[in-house]
């Protein structure tokens, strides 16, 4: 019965699956520091402490470089000055700050919320 009730919740929103969401904001507080290649990006968000114990998946890392480059929120330009093949150096732009602006509000907001959720469950939990 333990087992059927772990596989039941590996897949549920309740274990935090749903995290990947915040891969964004955490994208461009990241650029916001300085340009960055896409795996290099998704290594420094994997070492923000507490993100989901690891680095996101790098394929999905360059699937959102390209939508937000596409919103205009950050800007690429290549780099042939490594060695090796050239890569895509990604920036963020005017507009990019502004969305982690208001990802900064949103998040804020969020944080008062699941704190108020949070004293909620534990107190029904008692």
């Amino acid at each position: 019965m333990q087992k059927n009730k772990q596989k039941v919740f590996t897949q549920c929103p309740c274990v935090g699956a749903t995290l990947d969401k915040l891969v964004q904001p955490a994208m461009l507080a990241v650029l916001l520091q300085g340009p960055l290649h896409g795996y290099e990006l998704a290594k420094k968000i994997g070492e923000i402490p507490h993100f989901l114990d690891e680095a996101p998946d790098v394929s999905g890392i360059y699937r959102m470089l390209k939508s937000l480059e596409a919103r205009g929120i950050v800007t690429s330009d290549w780099d042939i000055s490594e060695k090796g093949r050239p890569k895509r150096l990604f920036t963020i732009t005017d507009a990019g700050r502004q969305c982690l602006e208001n990802w900064n509000a949103t998040l804020q907001n969020y944080h008062k919320a699941v704190g108020s959720l949070l004293k909620t469950t534990q107190k029904s939990l008692r």
